[in-house]
């Protein structure tokens, strides 16, 4: 399963530094408003100290950890749905997403001025929001339209569509957000084709100064109280530090590096966790010779759905699943020693897979 996160925010906010913390992509920092007319895309890979730790009882040949996409999405402007700064290109591109990432500037720095004329994460976060919703509401409108025509005629499936369609509109024009819009499944289904930008899972990152990572700062705190009404906790990362430890080959060397920052991890890895948990992602393993690897699905998923995210035949061809988990993997040493301790079950077609597990999908073929 391929994850796609965008990465967004008003120009010279930090977004391609974070883009070149995440990604095996290095794009161009420039302190240029509108320097780039095209979005730069990466893969990400998605470290999981579980599969690091099975490879010390299950060896294999190599680690392959699941990966991520990461699209840095040029600078957004005020105006951007009218086609200021790269307008239409930008939203394009965020449709084509399955999370946001928003990079919101929360350090100061004489020598790169803000677009907007001053330091405000909140109206920053306005700011996009609007614009986004603006787009929204087009889309809404014009679908309406659409759906009038079909009522006009008698049509009882296009009015419930239209009065589903009606209270998108109504929430949009009150400048909210689709993702808070409280709507039965049947009626998510509307509107679902349609891929709407404020229906995105959407997580928020203060970037800060050097001295600011550990503690944050004014602005990341006017963030998190504007953020808790929602829910929501925004993460703290100073971007230049990540991209200078990103640039480090040497584990020491990275950890050395944290450690002189107060940092106990980068923070680039709690961004990539964050975006597991607001997609309702999971990861199970296969362990055993050449490789051992870590896949991603969505929670909830049966075994075949699991298998297929390896190979189509095998979810076909599906029969049983061996399942270990890693829990007892860890405890017990090996999978011989947790097949004898009775850890090692035999699942049908309606297992659903938690995260965690190490499976072995037998099937025909």
């Amino acid at each position: 399963m391929s994850l796609k996160c965008g990465i967004v925010g008003l120009t010279n906010a930090g977004k391609t530094s974070m883009f070149n913390c995440i990604s095996n992509t290095k794009a161009i920092v420039t302190d240029f408003a509108y320097s780039t007319n095209k979005s730069n895309i990466g893969v990400c890979p998605v470290y999981d100290e579980r599969l690091t730790h099975i490879d010390t009882f299950v060896k294999a040949e190599k680690l392959i950890y699941a990966t991520m996409d990461v699209v840095d999405i040029p600078g957004l402007a005020k105006g951007a749905n009218q086609g200021e700064g790269i307008g239409n290109t930008f939203l394009a591109d965020i449709r084509l997403c399955d999370a946001l990432i928003h990079v919101l500037r929360c350090f100061d720095d004489a020598n790169l001025p803000h677009v907007e004329g001053s330091i405000d994460p909140v109206r920053d976060i306005e700011i996009i929001d609007f614009e986004l919703q603006v787009k929204d509401l087009e889309q809404i409108e014009r679908k309406i339209q659409k759906v009038e025509k079909v009522v006009k005629v008698g049509d009882k499936n296009a009015k419930r569509e239209l009065d589903t369609l009606m209270k998108y509109k109504a929430h949009l024009e009150n400048l909210q957000n689709v993702r808070t819009l409280a709507v039965a499944e049947e009626e998510k289904e509307v509107v679902h084709d349609m891929m709407l930008l404020t229906d995105k899972p959407m997580m928020y990152v203060c970037n800060v100064n050097d001295d600011d990572a550990a503690t944050g700062n004014q602005y990341v705190e006017a963030v998190r109280n504007y953020l808790q009404p929602l829910g929501l906790e925004p993460l703290v990362i100073a971007g230049k530090i990540e991209s200078e430890i990103a640039e480090l080959d040497n584990a020491a060397d990275r950890e050395a590096f944290l450690a002189d920052v107060g940092l106990d991890e980068p923070g680039v890895n709690k961004v990539i966790r964050h975006a597991y948990r607001l997609l309702n992602l999971i990861s199970f393993f296969t362990v055993g010779g050449k490789e051992n690897r870590a896949w991603t699905i969505r929670k909830g998923m049966t075994a075949p759905q699991a298998a297929g995210a390896i190979h189509s035949d095998l979810e076909r061809g599906f029969i049983r699943a061996e399942v270990i988990k890693y829990e007892d993997l860890v405890a017990l040493g090996s999978e011989h020693k947790c097949k004898e301790a009775g850890k090692l079950t035999v699942e049908g077609k309606n297992y659903v897979v938690q995260d965690g597990d190490i499976l072995h999908i037998r099937h025909n073929g």
